[in-house]
């Protein structure tokens, strides 16, 4: 079934596509495990992309794509085999322009919330008192001043996951790397969790590229998504979302586009998974279960 994915004529996303590129690869190529007698895996083959300046992008695809190589490669806690990586025009270099969000949260656990946010700007703000007020303004962004002082065991999952995005948000980055941080809390604060993201983000508009599995949460969340393909990893396709923003003030997933967004995007997914040799649903048709 063929499903449209042309971005209808009314939309408006906060990231023209006039907008310079903010990050760049270029034939970017990663293996991982090769040796002499080891021909390794192929993570990524070829990957191209061009993320505009103040662009939210989903990397969407099943597992083993490759979309957490191409964050850490953005990053620069990999180094692609071959190929280019551009950030503002030049080599990635981990530091305080770049946040990064982890799914597993990464407190520090005997420390507490406030602890944990001015612990990522120790380097940034040399004097405490401003490091500390920072943390606080953030901290209050994400709704936790009541918690300031309370330590990590002693929060939600939902909870700590917001100091995580509390901390990644206190050094003001200009690019947010974010890897499948709503994937182990429940669904009710996960929905919670991406309407903040989608406020706090608005306030800067800075680069956002997010990584997950699930597809509705792709298409709320991004101006644009990526749809990569497994084994090797590789961009399929990059898809124009065209839904109005802010999204948090109208029914988003009841919008055409976003029905017709959705359709498409899980008939894609769904015929990846199938035809994957590596899949535990290879060759088996899901409508008799063989």
């Amino acid at each position: 079934m063929n499903y449209p994915v042309a971005p209808t004529s009314h939309a408006m996303t906060s990231a023209p596509a006039t907008a310079p590129a903010r990050i760049v690869l270029e034939g970017v190529n990663k293996t991982f495990g090769a040796g002499e007698k080891n021909a390794g895996t192929v993570a990524l083959k070829d990957v191209n992309l061009a993320v505009p300046d103040r662009a939210f992008v989903s990397l969407l695809g099943p597992s083993g794509c490759g979309k957490t190589t191409v964050l850490r490669i953005v990053n620069g806690l990999l180094a692609p085999d071959s190929g280019r990586v551009l950030i503002s025009g030049a080599p990635p270099r981990p530091g305080p322009n770049m946040g990064f969000v982890f799914q597993s949260f990464r407190l520090i656990p005997w420390s507490t919330i406030r602890g944990n946010v001015e612990f990522a700007l120790v380097d940034a703000i040399p004097d405490r008192a401003e490091r500390r007020a920072r943390a606080d303004r953030y901290i209050e962004l994400v709704g936790l001043s009541r918690f300031a002082d309370a330590y990590p065991s002693e929060l939600s999952g939902g909870m700590r996951q917001r100091v995580a995005l509390a901390r990644a948000l206190a050094v003001e980055p200009d690019i947010l790397l974010m890897d499948e941080p709503f994937a182990s809390i429940d669904a009710q604060t996960r929905e919670l969790m991406q309407m903040e993201l989608m406020r706090l983000w608005s306030a800067r508009q800075s680069v956002a590229l997010f990584v997950t599995h699930s597809v509705d949460e792709a298409i709320l969340l991004a101006d644009q998504v990526v749809l990569m393909g497994p084994r090797p990893g590789r961009i399929l396709e990059v898809i124009d979302v065209g839904l109005e923003r802010p999204r948090w003030t109208y029914d988003v997933r009841a919008e055409k586009r976003f029905i017709e967004l959705r359709a498409y995007l899980w008939d894609r997914i769904r015929t990846l998974v199938l035809n994957d040799p590596g899949s535990d649903f290879y060759g088996r048709d899901l409508g008799t279960g063989r």
